[in-house]
């Protein structure tokens, strides 16, 4: 299924790199750089690498929502592991003959 959306994609980018074969020099200002490519090939190169910063920026954006939901999921867990031990001492308490807790009902309205 996810061929039928990259597919389309690879193609087109493709296709892209290969109408744009033209020489063209980049130059990083401050510093004597320069790198000769294709224009379709330097496009592609730099947005990839803009895409690849994009994700490490978002990856680093998660991280403090990450870090609450692991911190949620523990206390569940401690939650339910406490419950689950009161459960079993009510259980026993149970087992023992231990009197109930008294139940309150209050009479029904007229």
């Amino acid at each position: 299924m996810r061929w039928l959306l990259f597919l389309p994609l690879l193609i087109l980018l493709a296709l892209f790199a290969l109408s744009n074969m033209q020489e063209v020099q980049l130059r990083l200002w401050p510093f004597d750089l320069a790198w000769a490519a294709p224009l379709g090939v330097a496009v592609l190169v730099l947005s990839g690498f803009g895409f690849l910063l994009g994700a490490v920026i978002a990856w680093a954006a998660a991280l403090p929502a990450r870090r609450h939901a692991r911190e949620v999921t523990q206390a569940a867990q401690l939650l339910e592991a406490e419950l689950a031990a009161l459960k079993a001492r009510e259980a026993q308490a149970r087992h023992e003959g231990a009197p109930r807790p008294m139940h309150l009902t209050l009479p029904a309205a007229p």
